[in-house]
């Protein structure tokens, strides 16, 4: 028995989906141990945990568990506190007044 042809394309797309942003997570990889300055490290890392969080919803989206939706909402939150915290730190030099 053959599978119907949207899900032969809905599996390549997320393959070719993944593969990219693998390719994105290498690509911030390399910003954040290159980057000439903190700014430029703090970047890589926020686009970093985003491509992660895309990463786990086309697994999720794959394997069609909420497992891999929780964890990338947890990436989401915490990865933006701490993208916040971070560029705080850099303005100011302190995270807590």
């Amino acid at each position: 028995m053959t599978a119907p042809l949207e899900v032969l394309i809905l599996g390549w797309s997320l393959t070719f989906a993944q593969l990219l942003v693998g390719l994105a997570m290498a690509c911030a990889a390399c910003r954040i141990l290159v980057g000439p300055r903190a700014q430029d490290r703090i970047l890589g890392l926020d686009t970093f945990y985003v491509n992660a969080m895309l990463l786990l919803l086309t697994i999720g989206i794959r394997s069609g568990t909420t497992l891999y939706f929780e964890a990338a909402l947890a990436i989401g939150l915490l990865g933006f506190s701490g993208t916040v915290a971070l560029a705080k730190f850099l303005m100011r030099g302190e995270v807590i007044e």
